[in-house]
């Protein structure tokens, strides 16, 4: 899990309040209500995941926050200033990176960084140092069409982080890509709540979201189940337990003991004690657990 907490996070900045603020929000598609009054705030230099399944409201309320849609209730303010579609200060004070790859394929990497960098005016930045943070610098004369999902991915990435924002909106940003290219990804955005960016982070990735995350929200069926740190959320909700592993003739049992029970000592004794012990380890409730324990439902529903 990150080290750097939300509240430390939030010290190093001039105390203005929270980069992002969320309240009362509401909106509905016909009839159908697809966020119901959420409220939260995001402070700058905090990551914070915004977890729940497809249909639960995430992408309706970042259409809210970065002014694609219009709350029908409520208020969002980025940076202090109330958000909207029309606010060009506002707009360019925020980075998005969404699963939609609205990318120019007849251009090259490097040409799509720097067309975005002259639509925020920052014609300056390096865009070569950029490429090589997301591991396309052998790649930044190939046209983007000749690029695979994951190398579409890394290029969102760059190119949401290339005007330095102060708030960033991260769509699934590891999604499509290997495990060295997802471990250079997170690394990024330690490294951009580091500077001082607020970072709302949406992922299926439990794991991911409990590395990163200074705090969680679950969202599900447009209304929020829990705010809080991952350590909180597990100490509060989880089971904890130890799993023993041991050889049972030609086959291994697995026996779990909760810590929280009177007996656990003398089962504890017993199975160091016993022939055939494998592995003694202690076991926490994850993210995913305590969701579904929540809201009836997991992540990938």
């Amino acid at each position: 899990m990150t080290t750097t907490t939300a509240a430390e996070a939030a010290a190093r900045t001039s105390g203005d309040g929270p980069a992002v603020s969320a309240e009362d929000l509401r909106f509905s598609y016909g009839d159908i209500e697809a966020v119901k009054g959420i409220s939260f705030d995001i402070a700058a230099g905090e990551i914070f995941g915004f977890l729940g399944p497809n249909g639960a409201g995430k992408t309706t309320t970042i259409k809210m926050l970065t002014g694609q849609l219009q709350p029908k209730s409520g208020a969002v303010r980025i940076m202090g200033r109330d958000a909207g579609r029309d606010d060009p200060q506002t707009q360019a004070r925020i980075g998005v990176c969404f699963e939609e790859k609205n990318l120019y394929d007849a251009m090259s990497g490097e040409e799509n960084l720097r067309f975005f960098a002259a639509l925020y005016g920052a014609e300056g930045v390096d865009t070569g140092a950029l490429l090589g943070r997301v591991g396309l610098a052998d790649r930044a004369s190939d046209r983007v069409g000749s690029y695979s999902k994951g190398m579409r991915q890394r290029l969102m990435v760059a190119r949401s982080i290339l005007h330095q924002p102060m708030v960033l909106f991260l769509d699934e940003p590891t999604d499509g890509l290997d495990p060295v290219s997802s471990v250079a990804i997170r690394g990024i955005i330690r490294e951009e709540a580091e500077r001082g960016a607020a970072v709302l982070l949406t992922t299926h990735d439990m794991w991911e979201a409990d590395e990163l995350s200074h705090r969680v929200a679950f969202i599900n069926e447009g209304q929020l189940y829990a705010i809080d740190t991952p350590e909180n959320l597990k100490l509060q909700h989880g089971r904890r337990s130890v799993k023993v592993r041991r050889r049972d003739g030609a086959g291994v049992n697995e026996e779990s003991y909760a810590l929280d029970d009177p007996a656990v000592g003398e089962q504890l004794r017993a199975a160091v004690e016993s022939d055939g012990l494998m592995t003694i380890h202690t076991e926490e409730s994850t993210l995913e657990n305590i969701f579904v324990e929540m809201t009836g439902r997991t992540l990938e529903a």
